[in-house]
């Protein structure tokens, strides 16, 4: 099948609304309506009605309905009903990559490779995870009583999903969520809501109950807000800009809600004197272009020991400058355009003032030719930035990786930690007494030995200081998702306790 026959026809497939709530497509109610464009072609994929408050109210309104048989199924119940999601997705794993790779630019060899594989093998950990849900055993801990833990869900959980990921931000989203019992209302970003309704579809599909699973395709300013804020959502869990989280934990705060934040990051990158230079190289430059550099555990900062300095620019400038840039649904393209031209003109603002006070060593620059029209940027290198200029700490959210050295190893990890984040690091050396002190001190909820990127759905991901707080995947989710309840029970059937003479005379 060529490029051109692959590409995803969204008009037909969406011809019932981009909402999904109660179990079906259905149009907003907002008025207004919005373009899901191309950014390879700068083409419309699909124009559709946003939502507003009202759609925001009757998703909320089918959750709620939908939480007490949810919420009151067994685990096994549960788990069952998720096995058949997972296998619901693999199924539609074409129309997914093809959708996804439409709405955000991403090479279709990443969507077929990375995103939709791994929304799949996440759906089938937590169809495990959910028999698994246990509090501490009980136990006499006074006396005269036993105690237990009950883990319980929450409720309706108000999620809002950014564009860099829309697949898989839905799953990260929705499954912990889902599979401790609680349903969900997903906002997904205006720009990329399309695989975040057909990972509802198929949840229904599967046999999971309507209200479950429902989306809210708008704008923040009136569905995210609404969404946030609604006194019927029990829990907010946002991925996104710190700056935006900021926004989000106020509104939630009203509320009293539980918060859940996974915001932004600036990876740093660092490459001791001894590490293997070949692997730094290719680890660098693999880690700072994946998605065009439109992750948050990017990495965006490499310190390089002198040592090594001059030969990893090098080596990383002629690795970026092969790297292919073309149609995302070539199977021969490398890197996809970013997800619009206005994300694309941010990074081209962040490189442009950077080139006053530092060195675009390759890059630097929109391409030429028919991929003008595209929101491209070519890979991306800079060096000769101080610490504390604004490409260093600053998140550009690009295919742009900024290059320092350092000398001591302490002045390596003083370097690295020295941003307002700490989402995700990696430490690159073949002593391990230096990477493991690398892994005790880097400020990050994730820190790579000798790789950058990797992620499975058994280890946990998310952030320390601005990156947020709250965990993604593995079981350490269902620490956001459920609330611990604990029941005490009487073994004595005494009426007259004997602490009960702390509050009146037992004569």
């Amino acid at each position: 099948m060529g490029a051109a026959e692959q590409r995803f026809e969204a008009a037909g497939r969406f011809a019932g609304g981009a909402q999904y709530i109660g179990g079906r497509l259905r149009p907003g109610t907002s008025g207004r309506t919005h373009a899901v464009v191309d950014p390879a072609t700068g083409e419309e994929v699909l124009r559709y009605e946003l939502a507003g408050p009202q759609d925001v109210d009757a998703a909320v309104a089918a959750a709620e309905a939908a939480f007490p048989a949810w919420g009151g199924a067994t685990p096994g119940e549960r788990s069952d009903a998720l096995h058949r999601f997972s296998d619901a997705l693999a199924g539609r794993a074409e129309e997914l990559a093809r959708a996804e790779s439409a709405q955000c630019g991403k090479p279709i060899r990443l969507t077929t490779e990375f995103d939709v594989p791994g929304t799949v093998d996440n759906t089938a950990f937590f169809a495990g995870a959910a028999r698994h849900l246990e509090g501490r055993s009980a136990g006499e801990y006074s006396s005269d009583h036993t105690s237990y833990v009950r883990r319980e869900p929450i409720g309706v959980v108000g999620s809002v999903a950014p564009w860099n990921y829309p697949l898989q931000m839905a799953a990260w989203k929705a499954l912990p969520a889902v599979a401790a019992g609680n349903t969900v209302v997903l906002k997904p970003a205006e720009l990329t809501p399309l695989t975040s309704l057909m990972f509802a579809e198929a949840a229904t599909e599967a046999g999971i109950p309507d209200g479950v699973v429902n989306v809210v395709s708008g704008v923040g300013a009136d569905a995210g807000e609404r969404l946030v804020g609604h006194p019927a959502v029990a829990m907010t869990s946002f991925t996104g800009s710190t700056a935006v989280g900021r926004r989000v934990a106020e509104i939630a705060t009203r509320t009293v809600k539980r918060l859940h934040l996974e915001l932004g990051g600036k990876a740093p990158f660092v490459v001791f004197d001894d590490a293997n230079l070949e692997a730094a190289v290719h680890g660098a430059v693999a880690g700072a272009l994946i998605n065009s550099g439109q992750d948050c555990t990017a990495a965006t900062r490499a310190y390089v020991q002198r040592p090594l300095y001059e030969a990893f620019v090098s080596g990383v400038a002629d690795l970026m400058a092969s790297v292919r840039l073309g149609d995302p649904f070539d199977p021969a393209t490398d890197l996809g355009p970013l997800v619009s031209h206005a994300q694309r003109d941010r990074v081209a603002g962040f490189v442009e003032r950077a080139r006053t006070y530092a060195s675009v060593v390759t890059g630097g620059a929109a391409p030429a030719g028919e991929l003008a029209k595209g929101a491209y940027y070519l890979p991306t290198l800079i060096t000769g930035a101080s610490q504390g200029s604004e490409i260093v700490q600053d998140e550009v959210f690009g295919p742009v990786l900024v290059v320092l050295p350092f000398d001591s190893d302490d002045e390596g990890i003083a370097l690295a930690n020295d941003t307002p984040y700490g989402l995700a690091a990696s430490a690159w050396s073949r002593d391990v007494y230096r990477t493991g002190r690398a892994a005790r001190e880097l400020k990050a909820g994730c820190v790579w030995v000798n790789d950058h990127i990797p992620i499975v759905s058994e280890m946990p991901h998310g952030g320390y200081r601005a990156s947020g707080y709250g965990k993604d995947m593995s079981a350490y989710s269902f620490d956001e998702y459920t609330q611990i309840k604990h029941v005490m029970s009487d073994n004595t059937a005494i009426a007259r306790k004997s602490w009960h003479r702390t509050v009146f005379s037992l004569d």
